[in-house]
Parts: C-alpha cells; structure tokens; sequence
C-alpha cells in the first residue's frame, strides 16, 4: 500500500455520500481502481529511482479511479500525496517540504512563476549531490492548480521547473472526463514512448489519454508530466517505466468502459518486454 492508496481510504473514510463519477456501478479492484477483471496490480512494478514526488491534491481527484497521480506511486517508491487545505496547511506535507534529504522543485508553467521564484526550463546545472529531488505536481483542474499555487505561500519560494512546448508554452487547462471534471495536463516537447513494431521509444509530442478530453493536442496527465520531469532530469530508466506503466493503466482502464478503445493493445506485451531487457 503506497501513499496514493493510503490517501485513497483515508479520503473515503470521510465520505458522507457515495462518489458518482460515470461508470461508478463498476466493481473496481481497491487496489488499481479498474473493473475488477482489468485488474493490473499484479503486473506493477516499482523503478529503482533516486528521484521522490509530492501531489498536492485537490480533494475530489483523489477519489476519480480516471485519476493517474497513482500511477506515480506505482512506479516511484518515494512519493507523497496530500489534500491541499487553504486555511490550514497539513503539518506533514511542510515536514517533507522541509526534510533536508529532498531538493524540492515545483513543477508548474513558468509564466505564473513569482517574481522572486527562480525558475528552470532543464535541468539545474548546480545539483546538491547529498538530496534527493523532490517533485512537487499539483494534482487538480487547472482552475485549482491555478488557485492553489496563488494561496500556497509554502510554494512561493520553492524553485520551478517549468517544461515549454515547442511553442514556448506550458499551461494546464480544465478539461471533462468521465465524472465531468478534469486533470492537470501540460503541454511540453520532449520525446515520449510510443509502441511500434521494434518496442523503440520514439518521438510523439501528442498525449497518449484517451480518459479525459483536452481542449488541445500535446496536453498529457499528470503521469506523463511526471515521466517527462524524470527524463528531463536524467532518470530515463523510471521515466520509460512509468510511461510503459500508464500505457497499460491506460488500455485496461478503457476495456471496461463502454467506448472505443483507443489506447496501446501492445501495453502489457510492451511493459514485460521491457522488465525482460532491463533485466538482462
């Protein structure tokens, strides 16, 4: 059970009434989130990673099973998951702020940076050797990252890493899914894994999620912002990882909804090819 899980239940706990998204009759695996018989939790499997996440969350995200911040959890061992509260700030996610083992980095667009925010487009040249990185992803609609980030001091002072598009862009924006909200997606320019007949990671600037509509092409879920922070600083192993791991969370979890299926029918065969080669 890892962070996400951990703040799943404890989310559910407070529930008052059921959670409604679309396709809530679906008998779900606890675990994963999927239907039952699209289960995938015996298939992950965990990077060897020197990097750490931190999802700020909006409070409904963390009850959409559509959500993929979990996904990082999945794959990286050292990842923390809160709820954001406006008016009192969770004391743990400050001691993790402020744990000297982490070099913490906001990942947001830099256009919204403070004026005394030190912001990166790659990596940092000058890295402390004794910290380990720690990514901060806001994990909400657009609207709420926006307001999030604006009433968060604690994230003011943080240093950005802001990752443009080839249009020297990069915005999140609201977008619906199935339970009529939406995820934080970013628009960015760096090679993405895409499946073909050679299992070659190739270039494709286009979003591989298919759960959610975006406004526009080249906008990716927060697991692929995730991935793309990773590459960008040098951990290509747990980047291709995680990215593989979406492919498949991303085809099981279209195999019990009732649409086409558009994602990667190669995911899983993709996935434990991979585990075989890097294991050689």
């Amino acid at each position: 059970m890892h962070a996400m899980h951990e703040l799943y239940l404890h989310r559910k706990s407070l529930s008052t009434t059921e959670f409604r998204a679309r396709g809530w009759k679906v008998i779900r695996c606890e675990i994963c989130r999927l239907a039952q018989q699209n289960c995938i939790c015996d298939l992950r499997t965990q990077a060897n990673s020197q990097c750490s996440f931190l999802l700020i969350m909006a409070d409904n995200e963390v009850l959409k099973p559509s959500n993929t911040g979990r996904l990082i959890a999945d794959v990286i061992p050292d990842t923390h998951a809160f709820i954001w509260h406006r008016t009192e700030p969770n004391q743990a996610l400050l001691d993790v702020l402020n744990d000297q083992k982490y070099q913490p980095f906001l990942i947001f667009p830099s256009e919204y940076a403070h004026p005394e925010q030190v912001v990166h487009t790659e990596k940092p040249k000058i890295m402390a050797t004794d910290k380990m990185p720690l990514f901060i992803l806001i994990d909400s609609t657009w609207r709420q990252a926006k307001r999030i980030f604006r009433k968060s001091d604690y994230l003011a002072n943080i240093p950005m890493v802001s990752i443009e598009s080839a249009l020297d862009i990069a915005t999140t924006t609201t977008s619906k899914d199935n339970s009529c909200d939406s995820q934080p997606v970013t628009l960015v320019d760096v090679a993405e894994p895409c499946a073909n007949e050679s299992n070659e990671f190739t270039t494709n600037f286009d979003s591989r999620y298919q759960l959610r509509k975006t406004e526009k092409a080249g906008q990716l879920a927060t697991a692929e912002v995730a991935a793309k922070v990773l590459r960008l600083f040098g951990d290509t192993d747990s980047a291709k990882l995680l990215d593989l791991w979406f492919d498949v969370f991303s085809y099981r979890y279209q195999k019990g909804v009732k649409q086409m299926n558009k994602a990667n029918p190669m995911a899983v065969a993709n996935l434990q090819s991979y585990l075989d080669t890097s294991k050689q």
